[in-house]
């Protein structure tokens, strides 16, 4: 019996023509499908990702329980949800975009290489290979503001170290006092001080995460998801699309963890002052100071998290493309 292929990400049904509302392999509803996860996957995991980025840029953390414990005392419990509002508004629309162009890239490619524009072929790994990394090049463009601007307001209430202040100091004299009042007194102070590219700092050790990262993201996802479902089904089950994505979302986020750290000192430096000169700087004073160990800080917080918001985000992808598509290939067991 023939392998039955997946809805969403993991392509068409096969021998199933394509219904979009664009003529071919385009199909708006991946976009609209990709919002609704990406909503999802934020309100779920921003907790942990303020916990991983404590970790990652700033200072006084030991270990994952201790940087909870601290920021749970120092600014209760919504300094878990701080930086969130900028997130939720403009990451659904940022995984929007992104699964929007994988799943159309993959279907482009795969008809393209079938010949036949009007059919569902069965997909390869090349074609996920290469749809993957599309996806983690567009990431970047879209996603390097928005981390950020999130990251600069995560980490703008850190404790200022008197042994950084021999450095370029901006805010020194305001003491406690926030250095951002909110998203957009965030990004109007960055374009004023660093221009335009500045909403783009840490974009190259961003790439070098998401590209390899989107390909442990999409690839994992689409195999476990036909591994775990029986061939008898028309597609997986609500159960094997929240394992399957929460799987490839730890795998994904685990392996990332090195750049991210990286990516994640390279966006926190300017919020009090400037300390790191570009990628291959950041990882030279990181490994100088602190060691090997240092870009594997809150990799355990990554993998976790990744769970959580990887299960949100294609559970909540899935079910709205197919209700928007009006089909039931993600059904109940």
């Amino acid at each position: 019996m023939p392998r039955r292929h997946c809805v969403g990400p993991a392509a068409a049904r096969e021998g199933e023509a394509p219904r979009g509302t664009a003529m071919g392999s385009f199909q708006l509803e991946d976009f609209a499908a990709g919002w609704i996860g990406g909503a999802a996957s934020v309100i779920v995991g921003h907790p942990l990702d303020t916990v991983k980025t404590r970790l990652q840029a700033g200072v006084g953390y030991r270990n994952t329980l201790g940087c909870i414990r601290t920021v749970y005392r120092r600014e209760s419990v919504f300094g878990f949800f701080k930086g969130m509002s900028f997130p939720l508004a403009s990451i659904a629309v940022y995984n929007s975009v992104v699964f929007g162009v994988f799943s159309n890239t993959q279907r482009f490619l795969s008809q393209c290489r079938c010949g036949e524009p009007e059919a569902s072929p069965p997909r390869t790994l090349s074609d996920l290979l290469l749809a993957s990394m599309v996806a983690g090049v567009v990431s970047v463009g879209l996603g390097g503001p928005v981390d950020l601007i999130k990251i600069r307001l995560q980490m703008q209430t850190q404790p200022f170290q008197a042994a950084n202040l021999g450095l370029k100091s901006r805010v020194a004299a305001l003491g406690d006092q926030p250095a951002y009042q909110g998203p957009v007194h965030c990004i109007a102070t960055i374009v004023r001080s660093e221009g335009l590219a500045g909403l783009y700092r840490g974009a190259s050790a961003m790439l070098l995460r998401d590209v390899p990262g989107y390909c442990l993201y999409f690839i994992p996802y689409v195999f476990l998801s036909e591994w775990i479902t029986p061939e008898a089904c028309a597609g997986p089950s609500p159960c094997t699309v929240w394992l399957a994505g929460g799987m490839a979302g730890a795998i994904s986020w685990g392996t990332a963890t090195p750049m991210d750290v990286v990516k994640s000192r390279l966006q926190a430096d300017g919020v009090y002052f400037n300390k790191y000169r570009g990628v291959l700087d950041c990882i030279s004073q990181s490994y100088q100071k602190e060691g090997l160990k240092v870009f594997f800080r809150g990799v355990t917080v990554n993998a976790v998290r990744g769970f959580p918001m990887s299960a949100a985000m294609f559970l909540g992808y899935e079910l709205s493309l197919q209700a928007l598509r009006g089909d039931h290939a993600v059904t109940s067991p």
